[in-house]
């Protein structure tokens, strides 16, 4: 392992970045997608499980409901500890360990998947399922090292949306199992995942590298969670990644509650809107890149809204189709906004150091340190956010047999996460910095591209 290790790194050095920076990063970068996206699949895991849960199971929709709640909480926890374990054991040998530890959740689940299973067990194999959410964490913190800022947006997007496929891919190959064998054989699709896993551990192994210059700050953690804009972006994460990851666990359930669709029916639906969510994240960075996060995050939020006016219509209405225009309509709005919330973390920070004095490759460390630290807690934070999803979801199907009064909810967040972009992004400057050649242009002040 000691061979992997890199001594010096700098990304902003145009030469060392032209020369062999960026293939070594684009390398990390793909293994770093093939292990996220596993840890997605795992973490999402009780999606596709609760499908295959029949009467004989004994759950009720409440109970399945907080099955997958229970995976989502543990995986949102657990971020924290996962962002730090990068700079403490390094990117390469982290990657190895928390893929191989998915086997644990999938091997007992396949122990465990069968009628006549308590419920208290089906929420201890829940929430093993958590690890596969920390695996985000991990994977973000460690590429957002690898890349200049001028490439960030770009990177963490193609990273985290890699990895957010994972989502609908074992919704796929779930829909795959029942349209086959039938939805008593959920093992099929556990028996599917253990070579994959392995696969990603060697993968990680052979390929990727540890960043000697990447260290654990705890100086870095306090100055991040201090912040202000760590806690408001993290509210902000809340509305696009909190509604991706808890309308991708809730979605086939809510097909079978709401509209009385069967296990394969519910299972031909569910994988679309994570699938256009994963694969537009990066589309979202990219445009960030371009124009400015939040520029594309307070109309990404405009369209939420309008999208859950859709769903709430659709709802009442009970028309299955609009419903499914609406909803898929606010899983691609969520992807495309998880790529232009954490474009603007790096710059948010970077932006600071600049308003302190700071210039050059000091202000890219001190960009780098903060959103580093701040990454695992905004991540952790945002990922709640599909707790609460799933948690409304129970809460009004319990009370009113319908998710109308969730969604109204929804909507209403939406609206608040709007105004606060506006008003702390784009009504004022986050910082007004220092006009230098190397971070503004005559045309574009640098904290408007944040």
């Amino acid at each position: 392992m000691a061979g992997r290790w890199i001594e010096q790194w700098d990304p902003e050095d145009e030469t060392f970045w032209q020369t062999k920076g960026e293939r070594i990063a684009r390398r990390n970068l793909l293994f770093s997608v093939l292990s996220e996206h596993i840890g997605f699949s795992i973490w999402s895991l009780w999606s596709v499980m609760v499908l295959f849960m029949g009467p004989e199971y004994g759950v009720d929709p409440a109970g399945k409901f907080f099955l997958i709640a229970t995976a989502t909480v543990v995986g949102a926890v657990i971020r924290v500890p996962y962002t730090f374990a990068v700079a403490r054991f390094g990117g390469r040998n982290w990657t190895i360990f928390s893929a191989l530890l998915l086997l644990l959740p999938t091997g007992a689940a396949y122990v465990v998947m069968e009628p006549g299973t308590s419920y208290g067990t089906f929420l201890a194999v829940a929430a093993l399922t958590g690890v596969g959410g920390g695996n985000f964490a991990s994977s973000m913190t460690n590429i957002n090292a690898f890349f200049p800022l001028r490439k960030k947006g770009w990177a963490l997007g193609l990273n985290a949306g890699g990895g957010n496929i994972g989502v609908p891919v074992i919704q796929l190959v779930s829909l795959l199992i029942i349209g086959t064998a039938g939805a008593a054989h959920p093992r099929l699709v556990l028996g599917i995942y253990v070579p994959f896993i392995v696969v990603a551990a060697v993968c990680a192994a052979l390929w990727m590298d540890n960043l000697a210059p990447v260290k654990n700050d705890t100086g870095a953690a306090k100055d991040a969670a201090k912040a202000p804009h760590t806690w408001i972006m993290a509210f902000l994460y809340i509305g696009t990644f909190g509604s991706f990851i808890g309308y991708s666990f809730a979605f086939g359930l809510v097909l079978q509650t709401q509209f009385g669709r069967t296990p394969l029916q519910a299972a031909s639906l569910t994988f679309i809107g994570p699938l256009l969510g994963s694969l537009i994240r990066p589309v979202g960075g990219a445009l960030a890149d371009r124009f400015g996060g939040a520029r594309i995050t307070l109309w990404n939020f405009a369209g939420m809204a309008a999208a859950t006016g859709v769903v709430v219509a659709a709802s009442v209405q009970e028309s299955l189709g609009v419903f499914l225009v609406g909803f898929i309509s606010l899983f691609v709005l969520s992807g495309l906004g998880n790529g232009s919330t954490y474009k603007m973390i790096p710059g948010i920070f970077q932006n600071k150091a600049l308003a302190m004095g700071m210039t050059g490759e000091a202000a890219a460390a001190y960009g780098r340190r903060l959103s580093g630290a701040s990454m695992g807690l905004i991540g952790a934070v945002g990922a709640l956010g599909g707790l609460a999803i799933n948690l409304a979801f129970r809460q009004s199907f319990q009370t009113a047999g319908t998710g109308t009064g969730a969604f109204v909810g929804f909507l209403a967040f939406y609206a608040v996460c709007l105004v606060v972009t506006w008003a702390v992004y784009l009504r004022r400057p986050v910082v007004v910095p220092a006009r230098t050649a190397a971070t503004e242009t005559e045309s574009e002040p640098a904290y408007a591209r944040v």
